[in-house]
């Protein structure tokens, strides 16, 4: 049994309860098929404001996106200015004094990024790789011709192995761009092995954005041992540490 103070308590509440009007709750749209290819319709079209391009970000707000910019095509596209970035890149290593046979172009793909969405650390190393067997190839040139080249490329006679290397990351790069790589060996006393460094040199930043030096060794693959390459090859050598080409 309630009290009478309990019962006027509890008619009360029910009074309060009666008089209040019911929450409204929100209402779930549905989209047709129609409806959601429209919708992404509008995300790929790039006048959209809904459209957000590969590789950036939403709107940090609400508010209305800022409109896009003009289509100007971009200096990578222009066959005229991506001509002239290579000249100025290719001016600047021999300058430097980087062997004019060992440039090797080296292109940068979106696959070459990472998280961070810049190239790979990694990726360098292949870069440097190709341009030094590039610089392998014009010193076997020289040494005995065609032949010699094969030989030294299947590890065949005498060659080099490369011993270490180490890569300084001076910039970040992106895709699109085009990095030009250049090698020159630095001779010192030593008979069996070398320095050879490379630079990589960025057409679309037009500098230098990393740089290598790596330890060569002359190898005998015949007995599995490092060698002396012997007095032409010493004199060749002695002649490319001077000037930075590959001469015959």
């Amino acid at each position: 049994m309630f009290s009478s103070k309990g019962l006027a308590a509890l008619t009360h509440a029910r009074v309060l309860l009666r008089s209040r009007r019911p929450c409204s709750l929100p209402q779930t749209a549905s989209l047709s098929g129609s409806s959601i290819k429209s919708l992404q319709d509008a995300f790929k079209d790039p006048s959209s404001p809904f459209h957000i391009a590969p590789g950036q970000a939403g709107p940090e707000s609400p508010d209305s996106p800022p409109a896009p910019p003009d289509p100007t095509p971009s200096q990578s596209s222009n066959p005229t200015v991506v001509g002239s970035l290579a000249e100025n890149g290719r001016a600047k290593l021999l300058s430097m004094g980087y062997d004019a046979g060992s440039l090797w172009e080296q292109s940068i793909v979106w696959g070459h990024h990472d998280s961070f969405r810049h190239v790979n650390n990694a990726h360098y190393l292949r870069f440097i790789e190709s341009g030094r067997m590039v610089w392998l190839m014009a010193l076997g040139k020289v040494l005995g011709g065609e032949e010699r080249v094969k030989a030294m490329l299947a590890g065949q006679g005498v060659s080099l192995i490369l011993k270490s290397t180490n890569v300084n990351y001076r910039r970040p790069v992106t895709f699109p761009d085009t990095l030009l790589i250049g090698h020159k060996p630095i001779i010192s006393s030593s008979r069996t092995h070398f320095t050879l460094n490379a630079a990589l040199y960025s057409y679309a930043q037009q500098a230098i954005v990393a740089d290598s030096d790596s330890v060569l060794v002359w190898y005998d693959y015949d007995n599995l041992r490092k060698c002396d390459p012997g007095d032409d090859t010493w004199r060749v050598m002695k002649a490319v540490s001077e000037d930075g080409q590959v001469k015959g």
